[in-house]
C-alpha cells in the first residue's frame, strides 16, 4: 500500500509499504477514506518529538470504513464506517472508565519510554513516535487500528467526510479546550493560534457563551477566517498583543487564555524568543514557550489558562511567579475523545457545528510532501489539509 513515510527532518515521501494485518484479537484493519495534516504532525515534520524512527508511516486524523475485524471485536463489521480516536483506547483500565481516555494505562507499548519522558503512562497514538507506541500512522490507505472496539467511532453515511473527520483530533481537541476554561457568559476569552485547533477552541468558545473572543495570529487568512465567526482579530506582527489586549479588556486581561500553539510559537524576534532559539540550538531546551509566558503575564487575576498545544519536552523561563501571585489556573491536557466524540457528532447531525469550514486544501495521498511544506511554512492560505488516499 501507499503511505507517507518520515525519512527525518523534513523530509516527507509517498512510499509503498507494507499491508498491516490483525496482530491482536481486538484489532481491525481500517481502509482510509480521509485523512489529515494536523499541527502536531508538524512537530514531527521539523523533528521535535522525542525518538522519532526514520522510515516510520506519519498521520493520526483519520476515518474510513473497517476491512477486516479480530476474533475478539464484537461491535463492528465489515463495512462499517468509522473515525477512529488518534489516541489508542483499551476502554478497561482505570483511567479509559474515568473517562481519560488519552492517559490509557494500556494501549501504549512503549510505555518504558512514556514513563521516563512523563513520570507515568500515557496513552498509544498514531503514526508520532516510539515514545507514544510506535504505531504505524494513518497518512496510508490502511490502517492496522488496536483495540478498535472501543477506539472506533461509528458513524452514519448521511454525512460527508469533511464534517466527521476532524472528530478523530482537532474538533475534541478544540472543545475540550474551550470546556476546560468554564466560560462565564461575561467572559473574555483570547486564543492564540488560529491553525483548525485554534479555530475550533473559538467556535467553542462561542457556542458555550462567551461574551467577547479574541483571535491572535500572524496569518491574515486565519484571521479573517476566525473574524467571520464573530473574533475579534490581533495580527502580533502588527501589534502588540498586550497592548491591544488591555485595551480591549479595559485593563484588566482576558478571563480566560488558550494556548493552541504549543511547543513552536513564531512570534516576532523578541528577547525570550532569540533565548528560546539559542537554547534549543544547543539541545538544552525543547520547546519554545513563548504563548504560554504571555499568557501567565496577561491573564486577569483568578483567571484560567487552558492548553492544548502540544507540547513534547524542557521550557524555560516560565514566569510561575505570576501564575502563582494572580491564581492562575493551569490545564494543559490531551484529548479524550471518545468522552465528547458522540456529543460533537449529534452537533454536527443537528446543524450546529460545521467542521468543514476548516478545509482549505483536500489532494490526493502522494501529493502529501507537498502539503505539508505549504502548512509548515503557511503558504497558499493553507489551514487545514484532507489527503485522499
Amino acid at each position: 500500500m501507499r503511505a507517507l513515510v518520515w525519512h527525518g527532518r523534513r523530509d516527507i515521501r509517498c512510499e509503498e509499504v507494507s499491508d498491516p494485518i490483525i496482530e491482536e484479537p481486538r484489532d481491525a484493519i481500517v481502509r482510509v477514506t480521509s485523512c489529515a495534516l494536523c499541527g502536531t504532525d508538524l512537530h514531527v515534520y521539523n523533528d521535535f518529538v522525542p525518538a522519532l524512527k526514520a522510515s516510520h508511516v506519519i498521520g493520526h486524523e483519520f476515518m474510513g470504513v473497517v476491512a477486516e475485524v479480530g476474533p475478539k471485536v464484537g461491535n463492528l463489521k465489515v463495512g462499517d464506517r468509522v473515525v477512529v480516536s488518534c489516541y489508542i483506547v483499551c476502554g478497561e483500565c482505570e483511567q479509559c472508565r474515568r473517562g481519560n481516555s488519552a492517559f490509557c494505562e494500556r494501549s501504549n507499548r512503549r510505555n518504558d519510554l512514556a514513563e521516563k519522558a512523563f513520570g507515568r503512562p500515557v496513552a498509544g497514538l498514531f503514526g508520532i513516535s516510539e515514545l507514544t507506541g510506535g504505531y504505524q500512522g494513518a497518512q496510508a490507505e490502511y490502517v492496522r487500528v488496536p483495540y478498535a472496539d472501543t477506539t472506533c467511532i461509528k458513524v452514519s453515511d448521511g454525512l460527508p467526510d469533511e464534517q466527521v473527520l476532524f472528530v478523530s483530533d482537532t474538533l475534541p481537541t478544540g472543545w475540550q479546550a474551550a470546556l476546560q476554561c468554564d466560560i462565564d457568559p461575561e467572559d473574555t476569552v483570547a486564543i492564540w493560534g488560529m491553525g483548525a485547533v485554534g479555530q475550533f477552541a473559538l467556535r467553542s468558545a462561542i457556542l458555550l457563551g462567551a461574551k467577547q473572543v479574541i483571535a491572535i495570529d500572524r496569518v491574515p487568512e486565519r484571521l479573517q477566517m476566525a473574524e467571520a465567526a464573530g473574533a475579534i482579530a490581533i495580527n502580533f506582527e502588527e501589534e502588540s498583543v498586550v497592548e491591544r489586549l488591555d485595551e480591549l479588556t479595559r485593563g484588566k486581561g482576558p478571563h480566560k487564555c488558550i494556548d493552541a500553539v504549543g511547543l513552536e510559537a513564531h512570534p516576532t524576534a523578541t528577547l525570550d524568543t532569540v533565548y528560546d532559539r539559542v537554547k534549543q540550538a544547543v539541545m538544552l531546551e525543547t520547546d519554545r514557550p513563548h504563548v504560554l509566558r504571555e499568557m501567565m503575564y496577561v491573564c486577569r487575576a483568578g483567571g484560567t489558562l487552558s492548553v492544548p498545544g502540544y507540547y513534547a519536552g524542557l521550557v524555560d523561563k516560565i514566569p510561575f511567579g505570576a501564575a502563582m501571585n494572580k491564581g492562575l489556573t493551569i490545564r494543559p491536557s490531551l484529548t479524550h475523545v471518545p468522552r465528547w466524540g458522540g456529543e460533537l457528532l449529534r452537533r454536527i447531525g443537528e446543524g450546529q457545528i460545521d467542521p468543514s469550514f476548516v478545509v482549505t486544501h483536500s489532494v490526493q495521498l502522494d501529493q502529501g510532501p507537498e502539503m505539508y511544506r505549504l502548512l509548515n511554512d503557511k503558504l497558499d492560505g493553507c489551514v487545514k489539509v484532507v489527503l485522499k488516499p
